[in-house]
């Protein structure tokens, strides 16, 4: 038996590793295309996650753009003018050169500028809150949980903190849940009763601050029927990885069918502010004494 030469093993090894690669990226070729962001290849979850995807995965293919051109450039020096066997002169010194340095000021420049500009223009339509509004629901941040009132039907819904997340993922699915009607312009108004929290869905691919004393304000419209998870994004104290809820994003039937059942519960009107979870270890300290 002749054993393999060294090349032809390198060989192997080359073809099996660019085999392997192939397959994975094909197979994920979809999160790549998203720029690994959540989301699903059927359907975007909302009217503004395709333009984020878009500036997002832009904005990685200009960055990789420079990237090759700079490391292009650098191996290109490195191999057209390394050091060679017997050559001990010294290159040309140059103390400035007028046009590299002119492109060195104006290429990052105009790079900035394109960049801020898209930026800019995709924010400005994703806080545009000029459009009428078919649903509005007001989010209330609180540690460590959340309250949901549906203004325009006033009803609201109102969560607990969730416990043993951890050891029980099952409990996930009894947070407070958030309905939406699909297809229907939900206009949020942010609040919190204690500290700075902020508002996230990860699969809309946007979040926003709840300050106390501020009342901060979006517009989304949800265009996939699902169940998505929401959490907080701002350390908010030391439960804040516990303050999670759901979000269903059903048919206009089904949310009229949950209005309906919030009011059977008795849950009308609206929670307000007055709520704070500081006082209330306040009142119970004084009540202790």
């Amino acid at each position: 038996m002749h054993p393999v030469p060294p090349r032809r093993t390198r060989r192997v090894s080359v073809a099996v590793l660019a085999t392997a690669l192939v397959l994975a990226l094909s197979g994920c070729s979809e999160t790549v295309q998203r720029g690994w962001l959540p989301g699903f290849s059927d359907q975007e979850v909302t009217d503004q996650t395709g333009r984020v995807v878009s500036l997002w995965v832009g904005s990685w293919i200009a960055a990789l753009a420079v990237g090759a051109i700079t490391w292009g450039l650098i191996l290109w020096c490195v191999a057209v003018y390394r050091k060679r066997k017997d050559d001990d002169t010294l290159p040309v010194q140059l103390r400035y050169h007028v046009p590299l340095e002119i492109m060195y000021i104006l290429l990052p420049v105009v790079m900035v500028g394109v960049l801020f500009y898209h930026t800019n223009e995709d924010t400005l339509a994703m806080q545009d809150t000029s459009a009428e509004p078919d649903v509005r629901i007001q989010a209330i941040g609180k540690q460590w949980s959340w309250d949901f009132n549906y203004l325009d039907d006033e009803v609201y819904e109102t969560g607990q903190q969730a416990i043993d997340i951890g050891t029980e993922p099952a409990a996930l699915d009894e947070q407070v849940t958030l309905y939406l009607p699909v297809d229907q312009r939900v206009e949020f108004t942010l609040d919190s009763r204690d500290v700075i929290h902020s508002f996230w869905i990860p699969d809309f691919l946007y979040k926003l601050d709840m300050i106390p004393g501020h009342t901060n304000t979006f517009q989304v419209t949800p265009t996939r029927e699902g169940v998505y998870r929401g959490k907080c994004a701002e350390l908010c104290g030391e439960e804040h990885s516990s303050m999670l809820f759901n979000v269903a994003v059903v048919s206009q039937d089904e949310y009229d069918a949950h209005m309906e059942e919030l009011r059977e519960r008795g849950q009308t009107g609206a929670l307000g502010l007055e709520y704070s979870r500081l006082q209330d270890l306040n009142d119970v300290a004084k009540d202790e004494h």
